[in-house]
């Protein structure tokens, strides 16, 4: 037989355990030691030329929100198996809000290189991606993107809520409001502690509208879900079926070789925004949209995503925009419910991993049913989406403010700048009784960017002065170039960019200087002249962070700004094919 390059060219894409062979300089060799390893875990042939369907497994000690893995994988696997592949689960790193030092934000883009390669690694016909926390379906998301396989994701799903003294509590919206209560003295030590049992009262992601929530509707409008997938509680027997459904599923895009590109689209992108701004959404998804739209070559266009946020109307009663919780949307229908409003604003030519397009799943969802959580567009919460894109003098690169969670009488404001130099220094004199402010200031924190802190955490939900707080002020305007979590809310100016480490404006706002809001005109304008905002730049140079080794020097020297997604540079995608969303 000719070995010829043509002969090779003919010869079908290899599949199953064929992928990616081990280079020994034999690949019969390779196939038949790596059949040789298998089975002795007590594979059969017949087992081992089915699909082959890899799993991302994410479970850990440290991360609660993944608390339910070990059901989500065998109702997973078992849908595999029902539809004829073989599923082959593997670890990945697990990351936890609460649990990773100095944020999970700095390891999200390490867990995309761990699942990005590990994917390309090891043989797969394609991969399901089992993630919930915060940024680690983002990071699933980058690192599939990458590896350009079929994909499907599966969430872990929301927590149920708790009770408190009758309230009904959950994470952590409700964690922020008794945590204010406590600082301004309205509650007691005893009370603070009561609550802090009830407020998790299951495994899984945060019951309200933050990062989690965010990112798991914007997987299913993206298309990479199963129908349904994003709103079934984690402890629910929905969740358990959506697992299954997802294995039968991740079969089917093996076998039609459904690649992960010809569902993240550009119109599935601007679905994808269009429903964030909607959902009332977190702050955070901005970030995980552009860095994953960065891994296909698309640049997600700040000024496209506030032009669609003026015509695009918050319509989900979701904390902490509105008053309900993630149980109550997916009674409610979820996404199913939500997507049949926006429908005139959507493409519903888009392609899901269901092999149908988003309208085609939407016309097989019915018509749905009389519910109190999805508002109509003529009666919304509020008129415009959630978030709002602001310019000026301080922010050439542009800042993110929720308008949904602000205070309206704040959002034409001007103020005396209170300035913290970094988080250390809001540590050791927000709640100092001889600061100097008040309630119509400003509060400016610096150095929380990407690579001020590092990581860019989510330190800029700035807590209200201890002593503002005790006499009853519950906003202030807020500034600076890190984020906040999703759960969060207030008059928060988030994503300065560039951010202040790297010489951004921000980093010579001094005490006393004058800030101007303007959410009318978009407007975000440090009042100081540019002679004087030049003197200070000559007079006080930024020195911008370095580290002399590992992962903490590759951050620091190949990390982006927040309109870039804070992936780093090497990741994205070395040609650039547009802007999402595209222009008019």
């Amino acid at each position: 037989m000719s070995n010829s390059p043509k002969d090779d060219t003919t010869r079908p894409a290899p599949t199953g355990m064929r992928k990616g062979l081990t280079s020994y300089g034999d690949e019969g060799f390779s196939l038949f030691l790596r059949k040789a390893f298998i089975k002795g875990a007590g594979y059969t042939d017949a087992a081992l030329d089915r699909p082959v369907i890899g799993i991302t497994s994410t479970g850990s000690a440290y991360n609660p929100c993944h608390g339910n893995m070990p059901q989500l994988l065998e109702a997973l696997k078992r849908g595999i198996m029902l539809a004829g592949g073989l599923p082959m689960e593997f670890p990945t790193i697990s990351l936890h809000e609460s649990f990773a030092s100095p944020t999970s934000m700095y390891l999200r883009n390490l867990m995309s290189i761990d699942t990005e390669e590990l994917v390309r690694a090891q043989p797969m016909d394609a991969v399901v991606l089992v993630g919930g926390c915060d940024k680690t379906v983002p990071a699933q998301l980058m690192g599939a993107a990458s590896a350009g396989l079929p994909a499907v994701q599966l969430i872990t799903g929301s927590m149920l809520t708790g009770s408190h003294r009758s309230q009904r509590v959950g994470a952590c919206t409700d964690c922020r409001r008794y945590w204010a209560k406590f600082r301004a003295q309205e509650i007691d030590q005893a009370e603070i502690d009561d609550v802090n049992d009830q407020l998790v009262a299951s495994v899984g992601t945060c019951s309200v509208m933050g990062t989690a929530s965010t990112m798991a509707c914007i997987a299913e409008v993206l298309g990479m879900t199963v129908p349904g997938g994003a709103t079934p509680p984690a402890v629910t027997s929905d969740r358990m079926r959506v697992a299954e459904e997802t294995g039968r599923i991740a079969v089917k895009v093996a076998r039609e070789k459904l690649t992960i590109d010809r569902i993240l689209t550009p119109q599935a992108f601007e679905n994808a925004m269009r429903v964030l701004l909607a959902i009332g959404g977190s702050t955070n998804a901005i970030v995980h949209l552009a860095a994953i739209a960065g891994r296909l070559g698309l640049e997600l266009d700040l000024r496209g995503l506030d032009r669609l946020g003026r015509e695009t109307p918050v319509l989900l009663d979701l904390k902490p925009t509105g008053a309900h919780y993630m149980e109550d949307f997916h009674h409610a229908g979820g996404m199913a419910t939500l997507l049949r409003e926006l429908k005139p604003l959507l493409h519903l030519d888009a392609l899901t991993v269901t092999g149908r397009t988003l309208g085609e799943e939407l016309e097989a969802a019915g018509p749905g049913f009389a519910q109190d959580v999805v508002r109509t567009r003529a009666r919304p919460i509020h008129p415009q989406g959630s978030v709002a894109v602001l310019w000026g003098n301080l922010a050439p690169g542009g800042a993110i403010i929720k308008q949904s969670a602000a205070d309206p009488r704040l959002m034409e404001h001007e103020g005396r700048a209170v300035v913290f130099e970094n988080a250390a220094d809001l540590a050791a004199r927000i709640d100092d009784p001889a600061l100097d402010v008040t309630a119509d200031d400003v509060l400016v924190l610096k150095r929380i960017g990407p690579k001020g802190a590092p990581g860019m955490p989510e330190a800029g939900y700035l807590p209200i002065p201890a002593k503002l707080a005790r006499q009853g002020v519950k906003d202030m305007l807020r500034i600076s170039d890190g984020r906040m979590s999703g759960t969060a809310f207030g008059s928060i100016v988030l994503h300065v960019t560039p951010e202040a480490a790297i010489g951004g404006p921000l980093a010579w706002v001094r005490n006393g200087d004058r800030i101007r809001v303007s959410l009318a005109r978009r407007e975000l304008a440090l009042l100081v002249s540019d002679e004087e905002l030049a003197a200070r730049r000559a007079a006080e140079p930024v020195a911008v962070p370095t580290a002399e080794r590992g992962y903490r020097k590759l951050f620091l020297d190949t990390v982006l700004q927040a309109d870039q997604g804070v992936d780093f540079d090497f990741l994205a995608a070395p040609k650039r094919l547009g802007k999402v969303p595209q222009p008019k």
